[in-house]
């Protein structure tokens, strides 16, 4: 009987300069496949670099950068330097966060997001193309130039090639984008088996399908999916209630976000995020869980003790994405993440060759 390859594990770490290094330690002796970092209050290159030093096979993955608070030119340079620094262990997920964080808190420019992240991607490869080739760097778009590249500020090429690249999306233009231009794609924790299956996948295949018709180079490698599960779990009745608690607040919070309407529309509940809404610009946050059901939640979340969420995990996302990450609460004791992935891993059992 034909089975599905077996779902790439990706821990991830909160990005802590405290925590980073045992995080680091502790994916790779419980056989992760790749470590992310998220782009939050610390800088997650940094944090890479210093747990590329203490590791020696995980891939270090940011999860996500936010592409937009950076020029191509900048990002190029900081994915490079953690990618030599790491023996060429570095994955690049991008982001392009929402226009009031770019804008008002990094002052940058904001707009056609989508139109800009495909150039932003296609930039970023042209400089590593010129630092792998040491070919003349043109590069010359609507948003973005970059035509100069004197010796002295391009560093070596970096053996293992240059980086993948993934890309975040919720709404289609960005979701084809992805598939269009990137190496892999990043789902959102708001979201669902029906969602990405319905909404997200059909623009994502079909806009990688013509990037392979096209004969684009960097569609030479697979094309990576990412589930990111918002998973709540625990040793004991008592932690797996936090833990329960901890996810029925962060859905409030995505719920309430305009931006993720189409994904509440999915199964009926515009209604909801209206509600969500209205209390969160009022800022009535401590009410805003108590309207998180138990239908709403065992849509987007999983929950359960370790094992019983590894086989709906593998359940729900089995043969749909390639990866796999689980998004517990910000209290949540990061072990039990690893146990999940740990439990899905030998779900999975030996595959065939």
């Amino acid at each position: 009987m034909h089975r599905p390859p077996a779902l790439r594990l990706d821990a991830t770490a909160s990005g802590h300069p405290a925590g980073i290094l045992d995080a680091a330690e502790r994916a790779e002796q419980r056989g992760m496949d790749r470590l992310v970092v998220a782009e939050t209050a610390y800088d997650p290159f940094l944090q890479l670099a210093r747990a590329a030093d203490r590791t020696r096979s995980i891939e270090l993955a940011t999860g996500i950068a936010v592409a937009f608070a950076r020029t191509p030119m900048t990002l190029a340079y900081q994915a490079w330097g953690l990618h030599a620094a790491s023996g060429g262990r570095a994955v690049i997920g991008l982001g392009s966060q929402v226009r009031p964080h770019i804008e008002k808190r990094f002052g940058m420019p904001w707009d056609r997001p989508a139109a800009r992240m495909r150039e932003y991607v296609h930039a970023v490869r042209a400089i590593w193309h010129s630092w792998q080739t040491g070919e003349r760097l043109r590069f010359r778009g609507e948003f973005y130039t970059h035509t100069m590249m004197s010796p002295v500020f391009s560093p070596d090429p970096v053996p293992a090639g240059v980086p993948r690249i993934l890309l975040a999306g919720v709404g289609p233009l960005m979701t084809r984008t992805a598939g269009a231009v990137a190496d892999g794609f990043l789902s959102h924790p708001f979201s669902s088996p029906a969602y990405l299956s319905e909404q997200v996948l059909p623009g994502l295949t079909e806009a990688r399908a013509r990037a392979e018709a096209d004969g684009e180079p960097w569609t030479d490698r697979p094309f990576e999916i990412t589930g990111n599960v918002l998973t709540a779990t625990g040793r004991t009745e008592e932690e797996l209630a936090a833990n329960r608690a901890g996810v029925r607040e962060r859905l409030a919070f995505y719920a309430s976000t305009p931006a993720y309407r189409p994904v509440l529309a999915r199964y009926g509940w515009e209604g909801l995020q209206e509600e969500l809404h209205t209390h969160s610009v009022r800022g009535r946050w401590a009410e805003m869980a108590a309207l998180i059901d138990d239908e709403v939640f065992d849509t987007f979340a999983v929950s359960g003790p370790v094992e019983e969420v590894a086989r709906e995990l593998t359940r729900r996302y089995g043969g749909l994405v390639t990866r796999l990450s689980v998004s517990l609460p910000p209290d949540a004791d990061p072990e039990l993440g690893l146990d999940v992935l740990a439990a899905v891993r030998a779900l999975d059992g030996p595959q065939p060759a």
